[in-house]
């Protein structure tokens, strides 16, 4: 990885330049390939990964062919959060949903890191809450809010963590992002392209009207935005 003080993930990018420089030598950087599996359900973290582009989502699995996102990580954070919580494995799938890339670290090298800077630590503990609140905020969404208003909630919150209006996307996956059976994405899909608000042709997924999106999702966008949404 080149020498530089700068990174384009925000979470490393917030750090002291000594730090970050510290750091430099243990991290490789690594492309985001889309349906990448990173790590599965009770699978030993190796690698922790701070996305630069792209996007990471968190999916619980439900049965043997079941899942849902419980929630996803762009480039303002990290993905391995359990390794900085005591855990070596994890009890979700993460999956890349936007491709790109990132810069990885062992978990040995992290949690030698992490237990080493003060800032780190801190930067790692407000990601932590902001992640929590996320998680639990998704729940509360999936559970009461209506299917046009979580799909809209959705592709702003991918939106924003992309930073593209374009991006690839199934609608067998988009039905395990926010919960309900494909038919009833199939419809919300269709109603949203009716009404001209978005674009959808074989896998590419187009947001045009993003003010539009933006009145239709519920108030849970907005608590979980990232920072400079």
């Amino acid at each position: 990885m080149p020498k530089t003080t700068r990174s384009k993930n925000a979470l490393l990018a917030s750090l002291p330049n000594e730090n970050f420089l510290q750091m430099l030598p243990m991290l490789e950087r690594c492309e985001l390939v889309y349906h990448e599996e990173i790590y599965g359900a009770g699978d030993v973290i190796e690698h922790v990964y701070f996305p630069e582009s792209g996007i990471i989502s968190l999916l619980a699995v439900v049965g043997s062919n079941s899942s849902l996102e419980v929630g996803i990580v762009g480039n303002e954070g990290m993905i391995g959060i359990p390794v900085f919580l005591g855990v070596a494995t994890s009890d979700n799938l993460a999956v890349v949903q936007g491709a790109g890339f990132a810069t990885r670290m062992t978990s040995k090298d992290f949690i030698f890191e992490s237990e080493r800077s003060v800032d780190l630590q801190r930067i790692l503990k407000k990601f932590t809450h902001s992640l929590m609140t996320q998680i639990s905020q998704s729940a509360a969404c999936n559970r009461y809010h209506p299917i046009e208003a979580r799909m809209a909630r959705w592709l702003l919150m991918t939106r924003d963590r992309m930073r593209s209006d374009e991006f690839q996307i199934t609608q067998e996956f988009l039905s395990n992002m926010i919960g309900v059976r494909r038919e009833a994405v199939n419809k919300a899909a269709s109603d949203f392209q009716h009404r001209g608000l978005v674009s959808y042709v074989r896998g590419n997924l187009s947001i045009l009207q993003k003010s539009e999106l933006e009145k239709l999702a519920c108030t849970c966008y907005r608590i979980i935005s990232p920072p400079n949404a």
